[in-house]
């Protein structure tokens, strides 16, 4: 079945076609595509996508019953298309709101005026399981704490993009989003040359030069390592990947080591070579056995030691789960106004806080019709999505909420867009999602798209790949005269 047979369901927005059936402006040289494409050339490249992936070994862990289960990483070849006159309001916005996040962690871990100020309760940041001691009195660099953030952005029934959430502790997807890019290459390079598609090629050099700019010693060459869990965590082939693209060493806690001066030394054949910036990708609590879980066989005994003394960057660097908090996230649109005084370019979807008692009283009213989330977790794991639950599952997120308000929070249910993704032989309507990836040290940098997640499960609304989910290839495509379809 081509995009003839395709059924739109007029409740929902599909990206490529409008009500009608027509293309989007600007987008029709894919829907030209698809119409002509027959159900015979799109096996072949999506068989071309698969042999790719599984020769490149692109794959992802998922943590199943206790064992941890290696998968071919979930591609689907039919490419997600974005205007570049939109992508470049949502480019500003995205710099708008990660330069508002820091201000923010900046000033928790500095006097926290924005409390003073009445802008966020102080039992909000007091009862934060993010909230980190360790790091009250610090000033990174550039007063930069979130340098990677990874933005989860959904597109409603009404056209508009909003953030879901902001991913600032270990932010993951980068290596996906550039190795679908890769694969769109090798199967679909006519359509990219005739679409105009920004490229997104130079993220690990973009990443590696502000790693690099984070650099406590003025040198020419500073030493860069990314400190990973090791070979069983579900992100470690995105954490190879990036070391090899950036060209620096991919080191484990026991590589590191803490000197009596106070700085990190890399232990190498040829002897000890002083460490400037840790891309790290281990969580706060396994970061350091000094400062946090002294159990911890993945960190370096005094990091944090050597992180305050000034003598290492760490990036992301430790606290800034504070402002990683689907709670926290409620109240960004009043940080841009507080930090910035600009007006929030990019809303965020309708909130209730269960902290409020009004708020939670709505809640508790209106379950069935809420999506609830607690308040911490990810990979959209303890979420309750009130029109797919039991009887049974909506008296204990009632319970759970009543017994720990300020763990959750709930949203409206949002009618995702969807776009076309190849289903067997048809193609078929699938809601997706994006996560765009920004970098702030003293400049700040948007990739041209991101990591577009696609519910293969139809009706589903859980994009996330240890759930079931898959990618797309995400195209910004440059303003070109409106094509006729």
């Amino acid at each position: 079945m081509n995009l003839s047979e395709y059924a739109l369901n007029p409740a929902l927005y599909d990206e490529l076609l409008t009500a009608s059936g027509r293309a989007r402006p600007g987008l029709a040289p894919l829907s030209n595509f698809l119409r002509r494409a027959s159900p015979h050339t799109l096996a072949l490249k999506r068989d071309a996508a698969d042999l790719a992936i599984k020769t490149l070994g692109i794959s992802f862990t998922v943590y199943s019953e206790g064992a941890n289960i290696d998968r071919q990483w979930p591609f689907d070849i039919i490419p997600r298309l974005i205007q570049a006159e939109e992508w470049r309001r949502i480019e500003t916005g995205l710099k708008q709101r990660l330069s508002a996040l820091n201000l923010f962690i900046t000033d928790v871990y500095n006097g926290q005026q924005i409390v003073k100020d009445g802008i966020i309760p102080a039992d909000i940041l007091s009862s934060s399981k993010d909230y980190r001691p360790e790091c009250e009195g610090m000033r990174p660099k550039f007063d930069v704490w979130a340098h990677i953030c990874g933005t989860d952005l959904i597109r409603d029934k009404d056209g508009c993009m909003y953030v879901l959430e902001d991913n600032l502790r270990v932010p993951s997807g980068v290596s996906y989003m550039l190795e679908n890019r890769n694969i769109s290459k090798r199967i679909l390079p006519e359509l990219i040359e005739r679409n105009q598609v920004l490229p997104m090629d130079d993220y690990p050099s973009r990443l590696f030069d502000m790693l690099c700019s984070l650099s406590p010693r003025p040198i020419k060459s500073p030493e860069v390592v990314l400190l990973t869990p090791g070979i069983f965590n579900s992100a470690y082939f995105e954490h190879a990947f990036l070391a090899q693209r950036m060209g620096v060493e991919l080191v484990e806690g026991p590589d590191l080591m803490v000197d009596t001066d106070d700085c990190v030394y890399m232990k190498t054949v040829q002897g000890r070579s002083r460490v400037d910036v840790i891309y790290r990708r281990i969580d706060d609590q396994y970061l350091d056995p000094e400062a946090f879980r002294a159990d911890s066989m993945l960190g370096v005994p005094g990091l944090m030691r050597a992180w305050r003394a000034g003598n290492v960057a760490l990036a992301n660097a430790p606290g800034v789960g504070v402002a990683d908090d689907k709670v926290v996230y409620t109240y960004v649109p009043d940080m841009i106004r507080y930090y910035l005084n600009e007006a929030p370019l990019l809303p965020n979807v309708p909130s209730y806080l269960c902290s409020n008692p009004e708020e939670r009283a709505f809640v508790l009213n209106n379950l069935p019709d809420l999506v609830v989330k607690p308040a911490n977790e990810s990979g959209g794991y303890g979420m309750y999505i009130g029109p797919r639950e039991t009887k049974r599952s909506t008296r204990e997120i009632k319970q759970k909420i009543e017994a720990n308000p300020r763990n959750y929070m709930a949203q409206p249910i949002i009618s995702l867009s969807t776009v076309p993704t190849l289903i067997g032989d048809n193609l078929e309507a699938r809601h997706v999602d994006l996560r765009p990836f920004i970098l702030q040290a003293k400049d700040s940098y948007v990739t041209a798209g991101g990591l577009t997640r696609v519910a293969l499960v139809k009706g589903s609304l859980v994009v996330n790949s240890s759930q079931g989910g898959g990618s797309k290839d995400t195209w910004v495509v440059m303003d070109a005269k409106k094509d006729k379809d």
